[in-house]
Parts: C-alpha cells; sequence; structure tokens
C-alpha cells in the first residue's frame, strides 16, 4: 500500500513538508509506503473550464498535474498539504486542484484517481487562518466520494519555520495521529477487498443546475 502527499507550497523542504514528513514515517512503521510530490515553484495554470480533458488529464501539459493523476491512479490514499496564505490554501494547489479533480469527473473514467481513496488535508501556518484554509481543502473530497481521515485535532501544525513546527509537539502528534487512521482505514479496505466487499454504486443520473 501507498500514499500518494501533495506538498502545495513552494518551498520543497519547508513547514508543510515537515508535517507531511512527520505522517509519512508513521505511515512506514506500518508497511505503508508513502511519496512526497512537490508542486514546486513554477506557476500553475488555473482550471478554465474548457472541457476538453481527457484520459491523460488536462488538456495543458507545461505543469505537473498530469503527472500527478498518473501517480494517484495507482494510490491508495491521499494527503494534501498547504501553507496558509491570508486563511486560504495556496493558489498553487487550487489551481492544482481544481484541475485534477475535475479532469477526473464526469467522463467514462470517472474519478478513478480519487474515488473510494481515503485523504487528509493538512495545513500549515504561523498562528491563523488554519481552519479556514483546512475546510476548503477538505471540499474535495466531500464531493469526489472519498473518506476523509481526521485526526486528535484539526490537521494543521504551526510555526514560521520547520525548526519551529518541530516544536510544536501537540501538531505533530495530530499528524502520527493521521497517519494511524490512514493505516487503520487502508488496512479495513483491504480486508474489505479480500472478502469481496464491493464499493457502492453511486448514483449518477441527476445534474440539478437550478431548483425552481
Amino acid at each position: 500500500m501507498n500514499v500518494l502527499m501533495l506538498n502545495g507550497s513552494p518551498h520543497s523542504k519547508g513547514c508543510t513538508y515537515t508535517a507531511l514528513k512527520e505522517i509519512g514515517e508513521t505511515l512506514n512503521s506500518y508497511g505503508i509506503d508513502y511519496e512526497i510530490f512537490q508542486i514546486g515553484a513554477k506557476p500553475v495554470q488555473d482550471c478554465i473550464a474548457c472541457g476538453k480533458c481527457n484520459e491523460e488529464g488536462c488538456i495543458f501539459t507545461d505543469d505537473k498535474v498530469n503527472e500527478f493523476i498518473k501517480i494517484a491512479k495507482k494510490a491508495d490514499g491521499f494527503v494534501f498539504g498547504s501553507p496558509v496564505y491570508y486563511a486560504h490554501p495556496s493558489g498553487r494547489i487550487l489551481s492544482f486542484l481544481d484541475r485534477a479533480f475535475f479532469a477526473n469527473s464526469g467522463r467514462d473514467w470517472e474519478r478513478k484517481a480519487f474515488q473510494f481513496k481515503p485523504a487528509a488535508a493538512v495545513v500549515s501556518a504561523r498562528r491563523g487562518g488554519t481552519t479556514a484554509s483546512f475546510d476548503v481543502l477538505n471540499k474535495y473530497f466531500t464531493i469526489s466520494n472519498m473518506p476523509v481521515v481526521g485526526s486528535s485535532y484539526w490537521n494543521m501544525v504551526h510555526g514560521n519555520t520547520p525548526e519551529e513546527v518541530m516544536q510544536d509537539k501537540e501538531g505533530l502528534q495530530t499528524m502520527r495521529n493521521i497517519a494511524h487512521n490512514m493505516a487503520w482505514l487502508l488496512k479495513c479496505i483491504e480486508i474489505g477487498k479480500q472478502n469481496n466487499i464491493a464499493v457502492p454504486q453511486i448514483e449518477r443520473s441527476f445534474i440539478t443546475n437550478f431548483i425552481r
């Protein structure tokens, strides 16, 4: 089993990375592999709702979105991490996720990358804006038939540097508890597969644009 983590910070080894690594090391103790996928500091194209998604993902190919989708299809679970900018996730991760999720919805290959796979959101801040940012990221999961992985507190760490994050003992404990819960859920899902327990049959007939 493996968990794919997305680092929505432009800093490859910053505070968000530190939180993700704490989760990953705990997952390793359960025999679960992890990979931290770095969005990086280059610009990320917004989704423009052009409707030209295909089996490979998004029509735009000048960034890492399609590379991420390809890896995501083989992942068993996800953790999406972001720094907090003005009480909101980074614009970079939102543009990235808008395209990744939109490219995996509404087609014959519907949500193959994400559907029925557990996911957690993680946010990092110096001080405030964490719960608002956490809420935004969770919404990707709740409309994609993804089990949401919680913890013993909201999934956040505090600090202005990686060294300060390492001093946030409660935050690091929260990260480890995410990993404990993720590992438990992944193992439960695996046992379900071994016992021929099928995933839910989701109704898809109605798309209501307005209600009279």
